[in-house]
């Protein structure tokens, strides 16, 4: 395995693995997949598993860590063929195969739990698994340093640096594999730190973005050296992106910082009722970018987070998730008022919603010119529900209890003069049927 096979070693393998005398080397290997997927299937069923697993998959044996146990067994059974008399054929072929395999299952469930419906990472995971077959093919079949050979003379020079097709492929193909690695590492230590409840989820999802940004940048560190790139060049490119960043992306980078004080701070957080430039609704998420705010009608509205900095935003539920509520209702001048308020505070309690402490209360707002204006005011503790609905249960309740004590709402009544003639009132009709008298 750590060395491609000629034409003839690979000839002279396939005769003995198809042998009677590779039964046995058959059988090891056999039982080597069979005890992977036995420890895959019994870990899968130890460790509750959430979601996409990058190890179990979905189907448990299509995740990383099947293909991973069995390259494992299979390098720790292989000194057993000396043991036994028995020269590695099944082996030699098979192992390649194997690893090839479990690189492609550790890439794809990366990519697909970190982007899970990307189309674009999807076509980059069939892409990179073609061509990990292609290069497991060419060495077990011993082409591959021939073509190695060939692409080392593909070359061009940049100054003193000389660099070769070679030299960019493996590069290239050394630093996806530090790279997966490192948000493979990432997306597991978010996925615990999110786990964990007794952490507000406010500062997880910071702590989650800041171990995500610093272990893909180390990871990017690694991956530019085992490429052959010099590291002392990052100064210049740290200067260049530093007037990219003042000029070009000041409002990105503007985003990006507003979006980790908001977290830290604290002043937003998942699940709050805000109002941003008249768009009314619920914290669904907070990104490093952007704040992503829910109505209750559905709407989904993505606000950039220098917005939420800079300008004026309402939260409900920042402080104290109660919100005050109000209605107006008016009751006709000869009724006993004081307790009709009463009547109506206890009514108004009733309502599934409406908090008791503190409980709903009735003022006299204003003498109208129709009858008593009464204001009746209400605390709810879940603004994220809205409040049309309990405003309707609050108005219902109302209407009940008027109507039980036979208090009327009054209805505004209006007198036409015609020119000539002496007053008279117009009847006008009420929504009962009733006509008012004439005078």
């Amino acid at each position: 395995m750590h060395q491609p096979l000629s034409l003839n070693e690979l000839q002279a393998l396939l005769g003995r693995a198809f042998s009677a005398t590779a039964l046995g080397e058959w059988a090891l290997l056999l039982g080597c997949l069979l005890l992977a997927g036995l420890i895959t299937v019994i870990l899968s069923r130890v460790k509750e598993r959430g979601g996409l697993s990058v190890l179990f998959g979905e189907r448990v044996v299509d995740g990383a860590l099947f293909p991973l146990l069995a390259v494992g067994l299979a390098l720790a059974a292989r000194p057993l063929l000396k043991v036994w008399g028995l020269a590695p054929a099944v082996f030699k072929l098979v192992l390649p195969l194997l690893v090839s395999l479990a690189v492609i299952r550790l890439v794809a469930r990366v990519l697909a739990a970190a982007w899970p419906s990307s189309t674009v990472i999807k076509a980059v995971e069939r892409l990179g698994s073609w061509l990990i077959w292609i290069g497991a093919v060419l060495w077990v079949t011993g082409l591959w340093p021939v073509m190695m050979d060939e692409l080392d003379d593909i070359g061009w020079k940049f100054g003193n640096v000389h660099l070769t097709l070679r030299n960019l492929i493996e590069g290239g193909s050394t630093a996806a594999l530090v790279l997966v690695v490192a948000l493979w590492i990432s997306s597991a230590i978010e996925a615990q730190l999110l786990r964990r409840e007794s952490l507000d989820l406010s500062m997880r999802k910071i702590a989650a973005n800041a171990i995500r940004s610093l272990l893909l940048f180390v990871g990017l560190l690694f991956a530019m050296s085992a490429a052959g790139i010099d590291l002392t060049a990052l100064g210049v490119l740290g200067g260049a992106l530093g007037v990219g960043l003042g000029f070009g992306l000041q409002k990105l980078a503007a985003n990006y910082v507003s979006g980790f004080v908001i977290l830290a701070e604290r002043s937003l957080r998942i699940g709050d009722m805000v109002k941003v430039d008249n768009f009314e609704g619920r914290v669904t998420d907070i990104k490093t970018r952007y704040t992503v705010i829910r109505s209750l009608g559905g709407k989904e509205a993505i606000v950039p987070n220098e917005l939420l900095i800079t300008q004026r935003v309402e939260n409900s539920s920042l402080a104290d998730p109660r919100v005050l509520l109000s209605t107006v209702v008016q009751v006709a001048y000869g009724c006993d008022v004081e307790a009709v308020m009463g009547r109506l505070t206890a009514a108004v309690a009733e309502v599934p919603r409406v908090l008791s402490a503190p409980g709903p209360a009735v003022q006299l707002s204003q003498f109208a010119a129709d009858g008593l204006e009464l204001t009746i005011y209400f605390w709810i503790m879940d603004p994220e529900n809205g409040s049309g609905g309990v405003r309707s249960d609050v108005n219902l309740a109302i209407l009940r209890t008027l109507q039980g004590l036979g208090v009327d709402i009054p209805y505004p009544q209006r007198v036409v003069h015609q020119a000539g003639l002496p007053p008279a009132k117009v009847d006008i009709p009420q929504p009962d049927g009733a006509r008012t008298p004439p005078a």
